[in-house]
């Protein structure tokens, strides 16, 4: 989006927060500047929130970084002071009605009136300690979420398979090396039997990302790191990125499959040596969207499966958005790791991602189908996430 246009709605929201809380702020007579102190936090992070985007359009070096990073908080921050001062409002108009009931009845319910005051101080002092929970959540290596997923026929060799899963890391402006290398190091430690990316790991080019993804390349699992893309690759310049994952070592997975012959060695019991190995079909396909960039890159669960052998029983795909699990399900496919909803990010917003996606977090189930959906393992945008905690999956294919 262009830089005015930007500006000019990021003014008219903060203006519209401002006018509803900033009078209110003013009739505190304990603090009687604070409505004044308000209206300049609205004019600070309305001219800089924009810059949370736009940043590296404007400056390269060091203070490129540090507006990126004041403008993403400011994002954080105004975002919750939006649905606070929405809240709010909601709840004026339950107090106004009663003050007027209760003055219908002769009542005396002044102290209502007190409430318009309390909280327009409730708002900033909440969005604050919203904002600065949901840095440290954001910030902090993602928790590692066990699953069991029950597969009906699943081979007794496959039984206890495990799968590492991250998605939506989101390195960019505010996600580098560091914050991947903790991500990496926590993946290794479970010592899983591969590993899955379920796309939107960057938010930037190959040419400015490529030192801060490097990381990847020391994942570590029995049968390798497979990769699908998400939206935000095509944003970055997808091609790009399929070639430097494949020199990092990744398998990227484009409406294909590789087959995995596995055999750990032991009986579900864990009691005795196994004999032989099973075959586990692993396909990826493009994101859902990804024919709106490239025609070539249509995604396709069916294809995926083109030339899989028929001894391949067991077939899991990588998906990026849930949405592609109805056609995975018509293609035969028992379970769909998918990401991008990152879980809704923070409170309210988890409630929204059902209009989009059949599935916000978590595993369900589509006819035979499992579906588990990561709430991504980094963030996009503001450095928040609250009420919805980043993951890293750990998921285990066990007898039904």
């Amino acid at each position: 989006m262009p830089l005015v246009p930007l500006f000019l709605i990021s003014l008219l929201f903060h203006a519209w927060v401002g006018w509803r809380i900033a009078p209110a702020l003013s009739a505190w007579s304990a603090f009687p500047q604070s409505g004044a102190l308000f209206w300049a936090l609205m004019v600070v992070s309305a001219l800089m929130m924009p810059l949370g985007f736009v940043a590296r359009r404007v400056s390269r070096g060091p203070a490129t970084v540090a507006l990126t990073w004041l403008g993403l908080l400011c994002m954080g921050l105004f975002s919750s002071l939006l649905v606070l001062t929405v809240l709010r409002d909601a709840l004026l108009v339950l107090v106004w009605a009663g003050t007027w009931l209760a003055g219908l009845a002769g009542l005396d319910w002044a102290v209502l009136a007190a409430f318009e005051t309390i909280s327009a101080i409730a708002v900033p002092v909440l969005g604050l300690l919203a904002t600065v929970w949901g840095f440290w959540n954001a910030r902090r290596t993602a928790r590692v979420v066990r699953v069991d997923v029950p597969i009906a026929g699943l081979p007794a060799a496959l039984h206890g398979f495990t799968v590492a899963q991250i998605s939506d890391v989101h390195v960019g402006p505010t996600i580098r090396h560091s914050y991947l290398s903790r991500i990496v190091a926590r993946v290794n430690a479970l010592g899983a039997d591969m590993v899955a990316i379920t796309g939107d790991l960057v938010d930037g080019r190959v040419a400015d990302l490529h030192p801060h993804v490097a990381p990847l390349s020391g994942l570590t699992s029995k049968h390798g790191t497979f990769f699908v893309t998400g939206n935000h690759e095509y944003y970055s310049g997808a091609h790009d990125w399929i070639v430097e994952l494949r020199r990092l070592g990744v398998t990227v997975l484009m409406n294909e499959h590789v087959v995995l012959h596995h055999d750990s060695g032991h009986t579900p019991a864990g009691d005795a040596l196994r004999t032989g190995t099973a075959p586990l079909l692993v396909a990826g396909v493009a994101d859902y969207g990804a024919h709106h960039f490239d025609k070539a890159h249509r995604s396709d669960p069916q294809a995926a499966l083109m030339g899989a052998p028929a001894a391949a029983l067991t077939r899991m795909l990588l998906a990026h958005q849930p949405r592609s699990a109805i056609a995975a399900q018509d293609a035969g496919f028992h379970l769909q790791l998918s990401g991008h909803t990152h879980g809704g990010q923070f409170w309210p917003w988890n409630h929204f991602v059902k209009f989009q996606q059949p599935f916000t977090a978590g595993l369900n189930k589509i006819k035979d189908l499992w579906v588990y959906t990561n709430s991504g393992t980094g963030y996009w945008g503001p450095p928040k996430r609250f009420g919805v905690p980043s993951e890293i999956t750990h998921l285990r294919l066990v007898m039904a």
